[in-house]
């Protein structure tokens, strides 16, 4: 899987199970690690691999200020949610194992900025997920997370128009609206995304 890597969008508390609860999340959350495990085994080896060997996972994660402007109560369409330093804005725990510090990009810290793209995410060095993706000579990018109309649809967008090949995987997707998430897939598809 040389050239591949993994990003997971927003597998986040509260789009699982708190103020913004999506569709499928539980079972998206089940099919990302079961993804995982199928892409990852067999790589242990002696631990001496490069990283270019193996098969980055990279987390997007929103992360608002509690006073963000997409916040209803400050004017936004969405109530509360993944506000920094909350349970609500952390990564499940069953995701938890495979996050690096490095490898975990935040959005919506900007308290006037809507962030749905994960592409101009950062981590803690300031580095984008793009910088990184671009550091790992990544070619192929799987994508999985929550929500699909919304910030999985646009990170996918994002990644195509860097030249990279996406590929969505599908049962590892959790959304607002079954309908809003096959009319999502179906126009993703239609615009190069490969649906898996």
């Amino acid at each position: 899987m040389k050239n591949s890597a993994l990003v997971v969008v927003d597998m986040l508390y509260d789009f699982i199970d708190g103020s913004l609860a999506c569709h499928n999340s539980e079972n998206a959350v089940n099919e990302a690690v079961r993804f995982i495990d199928r892409m990852t085994s067999g790589q242990e080896g002696d631990g001496n691999e490069e990283i270019l060997d193996t098969f980055p996972i990279l987390f997007v994660c929103d992360h608002h200020p509690s006073d963000h402007s997409s916040f209803r109560e400050y004017g936004g369409t969405w109530p509360p949610h993944c506000v920094a330093g909350t349970h609500g804005g952390a990564i499940h725990e069953a995701l938890q194992p495979y996050a690096q510090e490095e490898l975990t990009f935040l959005k919506g810290c900007d308290r006037e900025r809507e962030q749905y793209s994960g592409l101009d995410a950062v981590n803690g060095a300031g580095q984008t997920l793009g910088d990184i993706l671009c550091l790992l000579d990544t070619t192929d990018v799987y994508v999985c997370g929550i929500a699909t109309e919304y910030c999985v649809r646009s990170t996918c967008e994002d990644l195509m128009k860097t030249g990279m090949k996406v590929h969505l995987v599908s049962p590892a997707l959790a959304y607002v609206d079954e309908s809003g998430h096959r009319k999502a897939l179906k126009e993703m598809a239609a615009e190069g995304i490969s649906i898996e």
